[in-house]
């Protein structure tokens, strides 16, 4: 006997996986991702391509390419290998003058993509050999700079050398300006259930993403709902002081409009002697202005999203995912 059409339909919907497009970089994109990979997620991640230090800067000058580290980092997070091969793909040389500083994924997807001529067909093809749970895009297929403007008027050239600013940054940017984004970058973007913006280093990890002009049209004009994994911790020379409002409205003022409908932030004091190594970097816990961010009209989300690893402030992997989790939930009952 043949089930009703109806049902066969309802079944169909209630199998289909939430689409997630995470925008970011760094450390925080990697460690989001790896607990989202263990959920029924259509994962796909837009990643920075700004970074022009250490052997990602060297790579990106001599073959001028995009910068592999932060791509690298993806693909070992979504990845499902032998701990071996990823601990392999992740391994850095050190003694050798030549390669030194260099991670063998790094030089992995130099060579793919200098075999290929195109950085996004390797960074695909990387992906089919260590069997990645979703789609890692760059955010552009060339090479781009990150420039800053301090509030002093002065002027700083390089991912890598903003951090290291004395002054407040005013604004980032990137040359060159007419940048092209990948047609698959704006399909994920239109197609999603929700956008996650960050967690990461927030003049240099997120906002670069944003920046290449389409891809922040996209998510401004996109139907789905749009959230920010909010920073444990300020970062000396980036967001000094900064206040949880500040960071999202750092992002909306370089997009041009408000966009973030949701933030997700910390819900526990973090240890004493943990704050205080932090202090010697001058950076402190990030402060959640609830009536700010209310302001801002967000909804506002207080989990348990922090651990500790190593003495350093880290989003937990798996705490993030089972919120998202819950919450796509609470969006197919709405």
């Amino acid at each position: 006997m043949n089930e009703p059409k109806h049902h066969r339909e309802g079944d169909v919907m209630r199998k289909k996986n939430k689409r997630i497009v995470v925008i970011g970089g760094g450390t925080g994109l990697s460690t989001v991702l790896r607990g989202l990979k263990t959920h029924s997620f259509d994962i796909t991640a837009i990643v920075t391509v700004a970074d022009d230090g250490g052997s990602s800067g060297r790579l990106r000058d001599d073959y001028n390419i995009p910068p592999p580290g932060d791509i690298r980092n993806v693909i070992a997070a979504l990845s499902d290998v032998e701990p071996l091969v990823e601990e392999m793909f992740q391994y850095r040389f050190s003694n050798s003058n030549d390669l030194s500083g260099h991670s063998l994924g790094n030089l992995m997807l130099t060579a793919l993509t200098d075999i290929t001529g195109d950085f996004s067909y390797a960074i695909a093809e990387m992906s089919k050999v260590l069997n990645v749970h979703g789609k890692v895009i760059p955010a552009a297929n060339k090479k781009v700079t990150l420039h800053a403007e301090l509030e002093d008027g002065t002027f700083i050239n390089g991912e890598s050398r903003i951090p290291a600013a004395k002054v407040p940054i005013k604004r980032v940017f990137l040359t060159p300006q007419n940048i092209q984004p990948l047609p698959a970058a704006i399909s994920a973007i239109n197609k999603a259930d929700i956008i996650l913006i960050g967690p990461g280093s927030l003049y240099t990890s997120i906002i670069p993403n944003l920046l290449v002009k389409e891809i922040g049209e996209a998510v401004v004009r996109a139907k789905a709902k749009k959230i920010y994994i909010c920073n444990l911790m300020t970062q000396r020379g980036e967001t000094v002081n900064y206040k949880a409002s500040q960071h999202v409205q750092a992002i909306h003022n370089h997009v041009g409009k408000p966009f973030i409908e949701a933030i997700l932030i910390n819900k526990d004091e973090l240890p004493q002697n943990v704050m205080k190594s932090y202090k010697v970097e001058n950076a402190e816990p990030v402060q959640f202005d609830i009536e700010r961010l209310q302001a801002l009209d967000l909804e506002i989300y207080k989990e348990e999203i922090a651990m500790i690893e190593n003495g350093a402030v880290r989003h937990h992997t798996g705490n993030v995912a089972d919120w998202l989790c819950n919450y796509t939930q609470q969006l197919n009952k709405e």
